[in-house]
C-alpha cells in the first residue's frame, strides 16, 4: 500500500509505503485534545517506508511524562500529521485526515474506550477495548 498526504497548506507532504501495522480509532483523552474532542483515526505504518517529500514538520513531546510520544505538525498551518511513539518502535502513526484519499481507512479496532465521550461513535461490529489490547 502507498499512502500520500500532507498538511492543510501543502507546505508538508509525505508518503508511506508498506502494509499497515494497525488501523484504529483512539478514544484516549490525549487524542481528544489533539483532535478537538473527537476520537483520533490513525493508521500505523512501517517507518522504513515513510518519508517526507516536501518540507519538514515541527515536533513536540511533553517533558513532564515518562515515555512521551513525539507529535509532528506543520509549523505554518498547525496541521497535526502524525506521531512517533516509544511504544511502537519502527513505526509512524499517521492521521487519516492528512491522507490525500482518507477513504482508504477502515478501522480494525477502537481503543481506550474507557475515555470515550457520549458523542463518540463506535460501529457495533468494531472490536472495542478499554485500553490498548494485549
Amino acid at each position: 500500500m502507498k499512502i500520500e498526504g500532507g498538511c492543510y497548506c501543502h507546505a508538508i507532504r509525505y508518503e508511506a509505503v508498506g502494509e499497515p501495522l494497525a488501523s484504529l480509532q483512539c478514544h484516549c483523552r490525549e487524542c481528544q485534545y489533539i483532535t478537538g474532542g473527537n476520537p483520533n483515526v490513525i493508521m500505523v505504518m512501517p517507518e522504513a517506508g515513510f518519508r517526507f517529500t516536501k518540507g519538514m514538520p515541527s515536533s513536540f513531546a511533553r517533558s513532564d511524562i515518562e515515555h512521551a510520544v513525539t507529535r509532528l505538525f506543520c509549523p505554518t498551518c498547525g496541521t497535526a500529521l502524525g506521531t512517533r511513539s516509544p511504544k511502537r518502535p519502527g513505526a509512524i502513526i499517521l492521521k487519516v485526515g492528512t491522507f490525500d484519499d482518507p477513504s482508504i481507512f477502515k478501522a480494525k479496532a477502537a481503543i481506550f474506550t474507557i475515555d470515550k465521550q457520549a458523542f463518540h461513535h463506535i460501529p457495533p461490529d468494531l472490536p472495542a477495548f478499554e485500553r490498548r489490547p494485549g
